[in-house]
Order: C-alpha cells, then sequence, then structure tokens
C-alpha cells in the first residue's frame, strides 16, 4: 500500500483522506483539501483503493470501482496500518467518505469527515445509501453542496439519520462543491469553507 502524507508527522490527529470512485488521490481537489487540512496541524494520509492503484500502475484508465466487500477490507487494512481506529479519523471523497462512513463505528474510529456524499445515484432519489447513517454511533461531518446532484439540501432535509451526523453546508455547492458562474458564491470560498469546517471539526474531535 502506498501513502500520499501531508502535515505534520507527529500532529496530534492523523485523517486518513479517501478518493471517490472515478479520480485518483493526487487530482486537484484532493491536493487542494489534503493540504488545507494539513496545514491546520492536522496529519492527512491519502491512498487509493486497489482498481484505482491498478490504474495507475497499468496507465490505463476505465473500470469499474472494487465491490464493496473489497473496499472495506482496503479502509481495514489503511486503519489498522496508522494505529487502529482509536488513533485515527477517516473520510473521503464521495465514495471514498462513504466507504469510510460504513466502517466507522466497526473500527472504532475518532470520527468520519465525508466530502460530497454520494446519498443516492444522480436522478435516482429513490435509491437511498442512507440505511446506515440512521444508526452511526461514530461522531461524523459531511461536507456537501446545496445542489449536489448526490443530494441536495432540501432532498437530505426529508432523511432519518443519526444525531450524530452533522452537515457543513457550501453555498450552491455541486458534488465538487463548484458553484453555478451567475452564483454569489465562487469556488476558492467554498472550498475554503470546506477545509476550515473540516479542519475545525477535527480538531475538536481531540477533546473528546
Amino acid at each position: 500500500m502506498e501513502y500520499l502524507s501531508d502535515g505534520p508527522a507527529k500532529a496530534p490527529i492523523v485523517y486518513l483522506f479517501a478518493h471517490g470512485a472515478g479520480a485518483p488521490m493526487d487530482v486537484p481537489f484532493m491536493n487542494i483539501i489534503a493540504r488545507g487540512i494539513a496545514a491546520h496541524d492536522i496529519r492527512v494520509v491519502r491512498f487509493e483503493f486497489p482498481y484505482m492503484a491498478a490504474r495507475r500502475e497499468t496507465k490505463k484508465r476505465g473500470g469499474a470501482p472494487d465491490r464493496q466487500p473489497v473496499l472495506l477490507d482496503t479502509w481495514r487494512k489503511v486503519i489498522e496500518e496508522h494505529g487502529g481506529g482509536g488513533r485515527v479519523a477517516i473520510g473521503g471523497k464521495s465514495m471514498g467518505g462513504r466507504m469510510a462512513t460504513m466502517i466507522a463505528d466497526e473500527m472504532n474510529v475518532r470520527g468520519v469527515v465525508c466530502f460530497g456524499y454520494p446519498f443516492h445515484p444522480p436522478g435516482k432519489p429513490q435509491q437511498l445509501r442512507t440505511a446506515h447513517l440512521e444508526e452511526m454511533r461514530t461522531p461524523t461531518l459531511i461536507v456537501q453542496g446545496t445542489r449536489d446532484e448526490f443530494g441536495s439540501r432540501e432532498e437530505v432535509a426529508s432523511y432519518t439519520l443519526s444525531p450524530n451526523v452533522r452537515f457543513e453546508w457550501i453555498a450552491d455547492g455541486n458534488h465538487s462543491l463548484k458553484p453555478r458562474a451567475a452564483s454569489r458564491a465562487d469556488e476558492n470560498g467554498n472550498i475554503g469553507r470546506a477545509i476550515e469546517a473540516a479542519a475545525a471539526f477535527l480538531q475538536a474531535l481531540l477533546a473528546h
């Protein structure tokens, strides 16, 4: 397993940060978020699921993500290689974040931070992926654009979720937090607010 790390090696908390379904760990979104959080005295460690690592090795694009058991087993391995759940927080972009929420209670991690949670496939709001979030015990922050096509603010308001799941809503943001051109919000500001919210949440975990 290869890792990409940012932030001080002896930071008081480590955040394990997984990529989404279609892009690797070092795309601009992942780079900016990881480095922004790391600037708050947090160690941020990125990794790739087996299918994405294989794409990097073979330099071939395409191919479906690994099946869920493989994704979850990868998360277990990454957590254990970084000292176990009591030493780390976990999360990720979209699919990576969703898998983190599915393993968090089992691995007893300190917390979860997700960017753009895929509550349902685009255009299919009836296919919800929220059952485990109803009973979530781990403190969780979901940073979500208000018009995310995988779950907008209006849609999420109707869901029944654990009180341990909280949100940071990013103005006019899509699945990558980007606002429309005509919006009063701007992409840099949205990303900055996402980083600040995530860092504050992660730092607060140290008090518990």
